[in-house]
């Protein structure tokens, strides 16, 4: 398998300093500072990026689990919410909520949430992140 990278640059102290980050092909690069992770302010940081990474590799994995169990999915899309909290160790990722919605023609209601569990457990950045995050999920067929 291919090693992905990503590369950030910083500059100036925490407060007022700013950055860039980019992913290794070029697929995405975004302006981050102090105000877009702490406060409202414009641009990304790391915890929209790792929730990207999340809503992403759940899909892909959720898509895979429901054509195995012969449902393939005309679309799956997931929100996925990073909460960054103050703790004793310092600020942390809490908490990470998946929400989402998949138009799966032919599935039954249980057969779609328990391939979500599924897939929940087994994408490779859920196992990445669960030892020290909180992950839940909510899963609902497209109307």
């Amino acid at each position: 398998m291919p090693i992905r990278t990503a590369s950030a640059r910083w500059q100036g102290n925490l407060t007022e300093g700013s950055g860039t980050v980019r992913t290794g092909k070029g697929g995405l690069e975004g302006n981050y500072s102090f105000k877009s992770r702490f406060e409202e302010g414009e641009g990304t940081n790391p915890e929209e990026l790792i929730g990207a990474a999340h809503a992403g590799c759940f899909s892909m994995a959720f898509s895979k689990a429901l054509a195995e169990a012969g449902s393939p999915p005309t679309s799956v899309e997931t929100t996925a919410k990073v909460h960054l909290d103050k703790t004793d160790a310092g600020m942390t990722v809490t908490r990470i909520e998946l929400d989402t919605v998949g138009d799966v023609p032919g599935i039954d209601e249980a057969q779609f949430t328990k391939l979500a569990e599924t897939a929940k457990e087994n994408c490779p950045i859920s196992r990445l992140l669960s030892p020290g995050a909180q992950i839940t999920l909510t899963a609902r067929l497209a109307s």
